[in-house]
């Protein structure tokens, strides 16, 4: 009897732990919503808690992209796992940009320069993942991927021909170019997992969070070149930190895709 018992199975390790990256997930959502309410609390340096409680949120997004990686680096999505995994991390130095907690480090004209040049480095490691996604899942149509591109970048150029090519404030203009670029690459990222999706559902997350993502950014860029407005803090991080969520935990349905797995 005892040589029916089967041997410990490298799968059967890997079990082990699989509850990580919804733990993560719980104390993502507390930190995020925890340094949102803090914000709007009549405590001493509520600012800083709130801030705090962002960023924190942010560093977390990282850690289960990582988690997530390492869980699937030994199967064919594991280049796919990776681009987004640093995605994330230069999502999260984006941030850390964007308070100005690096202009100590690296001197800037304005923070938001170091913040763009981080996201935008993101955005292009999470297109550089739709692209090899595209490859490994066998999602071949051209019609898709360009039609979805054109939709996404005529958003994107709307939004920043509207919000942010009227401003006439110097220390702003200065913003206005790069913004452009910006925007147009995050619209980008929408339009390659858009092009995903409509092959394949398995990547609609990734889809609604590039989307997110894109909204965040020209909320962000309304505060920015038209002057804050109520709440603007929370109208800026919820999509933006629900849509980095969905692109990172979008990995477990696009991780089927890419390994071949019948939807």
């Amino acid at each position: 009897m005892v040589a029916d018992i089967p041997e410990p199975t490298h799968s059967a390790h890997r079990k082990v732990g699989d509850g990580g990256p919804f733990v993560v997930w719980l104390v993502w959502g507390a930190l995020l919503c925890g340094g949102l309410l803090a914000g709007n609390l009549p405590l001493d340096d509520a600012s800083g808690w709130s801030e705090w409680g962002r960023l924190g949120s942010s560093v977390l997004l990282v850690v289960a992209a990582w988690l997530f990686f390492l869980r699937g680096r030994a199967t064919a999505a594991s280049r796919y796992l990776l681009l987004i995994a640093i995605g994330m991390t230069l999502g999260a130095l984006g941030d850390f940009f964007m308070a100005g907690r690096l202009q100590t480090l690296i001197k800037l004209p304005n923070p938001a320069l170091g913040g763009i040049a981080a996201f935008g480095l993101g955005h292009a490691a999470y297109i550089a993942a739709c692209l090899d996604a595209h490859k490994r899942a066998g999602l071949k149509s051209r019609a898709a991927r360009w039609e979805a591109l054109l939709i996404w970048q005529l958003i994107g150029l709307v939004g920043w021909y509207f919000i942010v090519y009227p401003t006439e404030v110097d220390r702003l203009q200065l913003l206005r170019w790069p913004a452009l670029v910006y925007t147009l690459l995050l619209a980008c990222t929408a339009g390659m997992a858009m092009s995903l999706a409509v092959q394949d559902r398995r990547f609609s997350l990734l889809t609604i969070g590039a989307a997110l993502f894109l909204l965040s950014d020209l909320i962000l860029a309304w505060g920015m070149f038209h002057g804050s407005f109520p709440y603007s803090r929370e109208a800026v991080w919820i999509p933006y930190g629900g849509g980095q969520m969905l692109i990172v935990y979008a990995t477990t349905t696009a991780r089927a895709a890419l390994c071949g797995t019948k939807q």
